[in-house]
């Protein structure tokens, strides 16, 4: 099927994890990014002439990893260095108190105990039962079908399934729930966050995000080299099968022929030809007709809202006052009003939470100097508007001042050593998202429903990425490429991925 032409356009996680596949099955593949490396969101920034993961930073699900690995005849050991992380995430409050969750079950549930009592300790472990079962319930009939819908879900659950749902209650919201299983509001504070995690808000977010509690629980590791590396392993494997990467190269048009895909048009004013497109960027840019008529027209739609964009600073600097882990979140008293600010009032928090990953801990001492830092704080997808300096301002103080309260010192002054990027950054990184980095926000039960999946109206045309199903987060965008080339190569006739001689593979940057 070498003549088969293939265009990817876009080099994220769910692009490279595509161009692999459908490469390894034996078809002509090049993939196209702007960019001037590959990893889309998973990107590095140089703050200081120092690599700093700049984008997403938790590596969970481990399996969808190992399955793309072995899809391609490799294992994910050979390939990358990872470690298991024994603190899952270190959480401060303003009160001064902190709590770790652990990768060992008993770990956590003795620290609850400790700080929280025995008695929520007992009710921790309910919700993580819960979140097993929630997990469990939908992994099959949602997580990993190509096209789910409430129908075939329900009719799938069985019994056992349908009975957590309804124990869950769907039509709650994440907040709600949360409130049923813990009376410390810390506790529901900490697993309310996890709606963040798919750029939702946790008083709109359905209840069964608390499977992403389980998630974390199943295991967080720690990349050697940063999240980066895995985008660079995917390239490298793509090209030792034959995938030519372009970048620093904008796709301006996706041509059509007779109402079919037939090539892409690029920036420098060349076309390729292309026999199919697999769009791995956000579908807001096909949507705004960014990339022509016919890939609109495949998208049409009623526009769903926006998740939350973020401010973030890629850093190389100090810390001092406290002993961070890798992964820290720093949370203030009224949860509420973040949200309120973000999504009813569409303007930055005056009160943030702030997340911190501390990329030089979690496996070993500390560093005694700068380290490398990444500090994210939520805000609304705006970037196609303009946001005040003084609103940046503003919120950039609250966030010093809420870490320095839980005592962490930490400036967040931009510098040669401190890089920051707003929504209207992220909006030029991503063009009609207003810089809106999960796609739509998943707020309403039916909200999971309303991705796109990976075949359109138009013939030759799929997409993958964080903004069709099944979701944002690098393992769930790994998942949408798998998807996508699976849809391209069942309408091509291939059933399954095919092992091929490995062939030469090339980088263009223009």
């Amino acid at each position: 099927m070498a003549e088969h032409k293939v265009v990817v356009i876009g080099a994220g996680m769910a692009g490279l994890v595509s161009a692999l596949q459908l490469a390894h099955a034996g078809l002509a593949v090049t993939v196209i990014d702007k960019a001037s490396a590959p990893g889309g969101k998973v990107r590095q920034l140089m703050p200081g002439g120092v690599p700093v993961d700049s984008g997403p930073t938790v590596f969970t699900m481990r399996w969808v990893f190992d399955q793309i690995m072995a899809s391609v005849g490799t294992r994910l050991e050979s390939q990358l260095s990872i470690h298991p992380l024994n603190v899952l995430a270190r959480h401060f409050w303003e009160d001064g108190s902190q709590l770790d969750l652990f990768a060992d079950p008993t770990q956590s549930l003795d620290a609850v105990a400790r700080w929280a009592g025995p008695a929520e300790a007992k009710r921790f472990a309910h919700f993580c039962q819960t979140a097993r079962e929630v997990y469990d319930a939908l992994e099959g009939p949602f997580i990993k079908s190509a096209s789910p819908t409430m129908a075939h879900m329900m009719s799938t659950l069985g019994p056992r399934g349908l009975a957590t749902l309804a124990s869950v209650g769907p039509m709650r919201s994440l907040w709600h729930s949360l409130g049923r299983h813990f009376q410390d509001p810390r506790l529901r504070q900490l697993f309310a966050r996890y709606a963040t995690y798919c750029g939702s808000s946790p008083w709109e977010a359905p209840a069964t995000l608390m499977l992403i509690a389980q998630v974390e629980m199943d295991g967080v590791w720690s990349v050697q080299g940063g999240m980066h590396a895995l985008a660079s392993c995917l390239m490298r494997l793509g090209q030792a099968r034959g995938v030519n990467y372009v970048f620093n190269t904008e796709c301006e048009r996706i041509e059509c022929h007779q109402g079919r895909i037939n090539g892409v048009r690029l920036s420098s004013g060349d076309s390729l030809r292309a026999d199919s497109v697999v769009f791995n960027g956000d579908i807001a840019a096909l949507r705004k007709g960014l990339l022509g008529p016919l890939a609109q027209k495949a998208t049409h739609g009623k526009v769903p809202p926006r998740s939350l964009s973020a401010i973030t600073w890629s850093m190389h600097a100090p810390t001092g006052g406290m002993a961070l882990d890798r992964h820290n979140v720093f949370f203030q008293r009224d949860y509420a009003s973040e949200f309120e600010d973000i999504f009813a009032q569409e303007r930055l928090p005056q009160s943030p939470t702030v997340y911190v990953c501390a990329q030089d801990r979690g496996l070993g001492d500390a560093p005694s100097g700068p380290e490398r830092l990444l500090c994210l704080v939520n805000a609304p997808a705006r970037g196609d508007r303009r946001v005040s300096d003084e609103a940046i301002e503003a919120c950039t103080r609250s966030a010093e001042a809420l870490m320095a309260r839980s005592g962490l010192q930490l400036s967040l002054e931009p510098s040669a050593s401190c890089i920051r990027t707003t929504p209207h950054g992220f909006h030029q990184l991503y063009p009609a998202t207003g810089g809106a980095l999960y796609g739509q926000a998943t707020h309403g039960w039916m909200a999971a429903f309303a991705r796109p999946n990976a075949r359109t109206q138009a013939p030759g045309l799929y997409l993958a990425g964080g903004s069709v199903h099944p979701g944002p987060g690098v393992p769930m965008a790994a998942m949408s490429g798998q998807l996508a080339a699976a849809a391209l190569m069942a309408d091509l006739g291939l059933t399954s991925l095919s092992r091929r001689a490995a062939t030469s593979g090339g980088t263009l940057t223009h």
